[in-house]
């Protein structure tokens, strides 16, 4: 994983609520190998039509938001099944952060497991970050826990442990290998005060 600690980007939006996982990735290309890359199908059903030509109206396709590393979404984006492939598309894709009023409560954990910031914010402020121009660029700092845009700056909450692991570009596997020395220890102690 990359480590995240600032992020500097135009946005994405997709104002719908409720936009669920196999949206995000049908189910149809869960088989595909990671290795891959995931992001050639996110949103594929809505990206193409079903002969494969690009769909000019959605909005992944329009030019002004091709580089956008940040995913402006409604509530309860990411709901619906609990596939870790919808995550996957994303950051294959290249957003570094997904910022909605409210998530599925699965996706939501599957993005700080993976390398992805899921920001919840007040729908006030999504609002406004939907409203703003599409080439305003959006700062997001997760050390401070902030996202800033124009002259608004909100705070966002995010679990120690997780925002341990995103700084550091490490899962919760590489967290562990990071602390060998301190298992092999207690094994070594446990050992001993065992006999």
């Amino acid at each position: 994983m990359e480590p995240f600690e600032l992020l500097e980007s135009t946005v994405v939006p997709m104002p719908e609520s409720n936009i669920d996982t196999d949206q995000i990735i049908s189910a149809r290309f869960l088989q595909k190998p990671r290795r891959n890359g995931c992001g050639p199908w996110l949103f594929h059903d809505l990206r193409y039509s079903p002969t494969g030509e690009e769909n000019a109206a959605f909005v992944l396709n329009q030019p002004r938001y091709r580089e956008a590393r940040i995913f402006v979404a409604g509530d309860n984006f990411g709901c619906g099944s609990s596939r870790e492939n919808a995550v996957w598309a994303l950051y294959d894709y290249g957003f570094r952060a997904v910022i909605a009023p409210g998530f599925g409560d699965i996706f939501f954990n599957n993005c700080l497991k993976n390398g992805l910031l899921p920001v919840r914010l007040p729908r006030s402020a999504v609002d406004r970050l939907l409203a703003a121009d599409s080439q305003q660029v959006v700062k997001v700092d997760l050390n401070a826990q902030t996202v800033s845009f124009g002259e608004t700056e909100v705070g966002f909450e995010i679990d120690p442990f997780a925002k341990h692991c995103l700084l550091n570009g490490v899962d919760e596997l590489g967290y562990t290998l990071t602390r060998m020395d301190e298992i092999a220890e207690f094994e070594r102690q446990y050992e001993l005060n065992s006999r």
